[in-house]
């Protein structure tokens, strides 16, 4: 028995050099979870670590919970005025587009590979979806912007395909163990997973709101911790009775993150932080399962399969689902090479490991193939092919301000961001002829980068940035007072002078 000294100065070691090399990420375009599989095998029995570790079971573990909190922070950070265009397109793909991954993948490895059918059939669920932690950790980095929808669709698809894969993988591996297993309890499991995840989810999302908002406490903390433990009693209660937990607690990390309660600021930092965190464990602990060794003599199998699916599964998937659909060839092929494999993959083949099923070993390091070649050569190439395909768009810079401001349940004013046009007509105005509403105020203005408070005195220029505290019902009107252009017969007045 190790002594908890040791567990704990290993893996405060293990999540510091993680977090130190996560910077190397940004500079290379590699997803960070191949850095953190990096850790693990380094830190692992056949690395300079030399820690031993091959308990499938604890893996498993571990991705599960850290795919809770990934899900709910990356639902906590959508906005579904952005996601709300793309739902079906985002549905089609998690659902059938998933199936064509998988039946693709699967026949490809029963004719090429020579698996059985079934076994091929399992290999190809478990790498069909697409991984949210590394499509967030890519499209929210400051290298990667794109046009249009496509960022809001392949965030919202990755986010929500797990459920398909994972209904998938437990479906075959039934088949596989139990031949009497019929398609029609499969398709029924589909139905029940879905339909008590979306319930559960929306219902759990819900009265979560209800309660922080009549939750009183002084302390700041109490918050996050009790959300925290809201999300993973939706997760527990949801798979408890046949749903899909994963589904869950993504839906109710949207609903929250379109619904007003206490203390929203912070609790979006803290699931930020701990989604990192989540990253980190989820990723050295399974790179630390690994024994490179083992990858070795199928990297010629693992070559051919992650070509396939990069190259011909995915793309056939995706054209085939948005066949009907108003996109081009153009984002239609981003949508394809953007389908990186991450944990969730990984974290299905133990499942074949724990049901001992025939090859699940020769799965699970293929699986581990892939996900490394699809990190290595996908992630740090689509501002490269989104260029290519004229796709990226230029990087928006997320402002920060000196001041914060945390809307309250029932109180309808909110802090906005307005930029002044340099043909405004309001340019060259005192702030106290602008006939702002009473209870509207501009509270900051940022001009060339520098921060002032203004008063009814200050005079405005254009391109000034300015925060204004609003009421809601007047919002529309100070949009107009402060986005209003100048008159044609102003601007040859102008002129003249």
């Amino acid at each position: 028995m190790i002594p908890v000294e040791y567990v704990l100065l290993i893996g405060a070691v293990l999540i510091i050099v993680s977090i130190g090399i996560a910077r190397l990420s940004e500079n290379l375009g590699v997803p960070a979870l191949l850095l953190f599989l990096g850790v693990g095998m380094l830190a692992g029995s056949e690395g300079p670590g030399g820690i031993y570790f091959d308990d499938a079971h604890l893996s498993r573990s571990v991705g599960v919970i850290a795919l809770v909190f990934i899900l709910f922070a990356g639902g906590l950070d959508t906005k579904w005025t952005e996601v709300k265009p793309v739902f079906r397109q985002a549905t089609i793909l998690a659902t059938l587009g998933v199936l064509l991954t998988a039946v693709t993948v699967g026949l490809f490895a029963f004719s090429v590979l020579k698996f059985s059918l079934f076994t091929g059939l399992l290999l190809g669920a478990v790498v069909s979806s697409t991984d949210a932690a590394a499509v967030f950790s890519v499209l929210r980095s400051k290298n990667v912007s794109l046009r249009g929808r496509l960022k809001p669709l392949l965030e919202l698809e990755s986010g929500s395909n797990d459920p398909m894969a994972v209904l998938l993988t437990i479906g075959i591996i039934q088949i596989i163990t139990n031949p009497e297993t019929s398609l029609g309890s499969i398709a029924l499991l589909f139905v029940v997973q879905m339909g008590l995840g979306i319930i559960f989810g929306l219902g759990f999302g819900k009265a979560m709101v209800f309660s922080l908002n009549r939750l009183t406490s002084y302390y700041e903390g109490v918050y996050p911790v009790f959300t925290l433990a809201f999300a993973a009693m939706t997760y527990a209660a949801t798979a408890a009775v046949g749903g899909s937990g994963f589904l869950a607690v993504y839906l109710m990390g949207i609903y929250a993150a379109n619904s007003e309660f206490v203390q929203k600021k912070s609790m979006l930092r803290f699931f930020d932080g701990l989604a990192w965190l989540s990253q980190i464990a989820m990723f050295v602990t399974l790179g630390l399962l690994v024994f490179p060794s083992r990858i070795i003599p199928i990297i010629w199998t693992g070559l051919m399969c992650s070509a396939f699916l990069m190259f011909v599964a995915r793309p056939f998937s995706v054209f085939l689902s948005l066949l009907f659909e108003r996109m081009g060839w153009r984002e239609k092929t981003l949508v394809s090479w953007v389908g990186l494999r991450g944990s969730v993959p990984i974290v299905l083949a133990t499942f074949p490991l724990l049901a001992g099923v025939a090859d699940a070993e020769a799965i699970f390091n293929i699986v581990f193939f892939i996900v490394l070649t699809s990190a290595l050569f996908q992630g740090w190439s689509i501002p490269v092919v989104a260029r290519l395909l004229r796709l990226d768009a230029p990087i928006q810079q997320r402002r920060q301000y000196p001041i914060e401001y945390a809307p309250m349940p029932g109180v309808d004013t909110q802090l906005v961001e307005f930029i002044i046009p340099y043909s405004s007509a309001i340019a060259g105005k005192r702030v106290v002829e602008l006939g702002l509403p009473r209870d509207s105020l501009i509270v900051l203005v940022n001009r060339d980068e520098n921060f002032f408070v203004p008063s009814g005195g200050t005079i405005l220029d254009g391109g000034d940035v300015v925060l204004v505290l609003v009421n809601q019902n007047n919002l529309t009107g100070v949009r107009q007072i402060l986005m209003e252009w100048k008159k044609p017969k102003e601007k040859d007045d102008a002129k003249l002078k």
